[in-house]
């Protein structure tokens, strides 16, 4: 699949892979400031790190003077740090000030972003935000008698929901205020949570829970996949697979469970990043699948497959079931 990038973002990462002067690919040495964002081992990730001219009364008076960063991540999460950093050099920015910038604003920079790459900008707002918070705590800024909330129980005594992103409630439920989530997929389209074991996405106090719980909603499970959920003997059931002296399902009867889980679980969680996957054949407990989009030729298709496609099947539908790719 081809993102529908703006010009300005397709040049910003051009530039800044490329090492041209004046982008700001790297790592600041002895930093101001530094904050991470991400997980390098579920997808994208970004440490952002600044520099500030001190000012020798007041320490809120710095000014972040040189901004750099280090993104393991696509176009858009290089193209979205790029433009985080212009933004505060070029506003002479002292950190507290900083914090006045928002993933809008990353966006509006770039010229707009598709959908499934909102997170991108999120994520360098987010480590901005980190970074400003050590710097703090390096000052002596009591951020607190400032009025400023930095949100610090989220990562000290927040209950983690997205265990693959480090994700607690209390950041999830804050991103779905502030952005107006409405849906498990436009979580993960902001800020990743649920895109990569899905655990979490009808677990008790998982991210439907969240959502009705913000937004006043109905019965947990009644989110956008709800209708994949059916009662026992449905067409498109996920019940629990044979344990113990239960019948094992015919074929017919176990394809529509596979079959149901990947359109509930597995394909909306690919899509989200421009690829997708079909079903080829199903013989036995083994699973024949070709993937598609941006899927397709991935250096990482081997682990998604085992992590993504197999695991939410042996978790949905029968623990003894195998996926190749072909």
């Amino acid at each position: 699949m081809v993102w529908d990038y703006s010009e300005k973002t397709k040049q910003l990462f051009l530039d800044a892979v490329h090492g041209k002067p004046g982008t700001h690919l790297g790592e600041i040495e002895n930093p101001d400031g530094i904050g991470e964002h991400g997980s390098i081992a579920c997808g994208d990730a970004l440490r952002f790190t600044f520099r500030v001219k001190r000012d020798a009364g007041d320490p809120t008076k710095d000014v972040i003077t040189e901004a750099k960063y280090l993104t393991f991540g696509c176009t858009s999460a290089i193209a979205s740090s790029e433009a985080l950093c212009a933004i505060i050099e070029g506003g002479s920015y002292t950190p507290l000030e900083a914090l006045k910038i928002t993933n809008r604003d990353i966006i509006d920079y770039l010229g707009g972003l598709p959908d499934q790459k909102i997170h991108c900008s999120v994520m360098g707002a987010e480590a901005l935000n980190a970074a400003v918070f050590n710097w703090a705590q390096k000052r002596g800024v009591d951020l607190r008698k400032l009025g400023v909330d930095m949100h610090e129980e989220e990562r000290t005594s927040g209950r983690l929901v997205c265990k693959c992103f480090g994700l607690t409630e209390p950041y999830i439920k804050r991103k779905i205020r502030e952005l107006n989530l409405r849906t498990i997929a436009e979580i993960t389209g902001a800020i990743k949570a649920g895109g990569a074991c899905m655990s979490c996405h009808h677990a008790p106090g998982g991210l439907q829970d969240l959502l009705d719980e913000v937004w006043g909603g109905g019965p947990t499970g009644a989110g956008p996949f709800a209708p994949h959920l059916a009662a026992p003997g449905a067409p498109g059931e996920l019940a629990a697979r044979p344990s113990g002296g239960s019948p094992e399902p015919s074929p017919y009867r176990f394809a529509k469970k596979v079959e149901a889980a990947f359109d509930a679980y597995v394909r909306p969680m690919l899509q989200t990043d421009g690829g997708d996957l079909e079903i080829v054949d199903i013989k036995d407990r083994l699973v024949y699948v070709r993937f598609s989009g941006a899927c397709a030729g991935c250096v990482g298709a081997g682990r998604t497959m085992k992590m993504l496609v197999e695991r939410t099947l042996k978790e949905q539908v029968d623990e003894r079931i195998r996926v190749i790719s072909v």
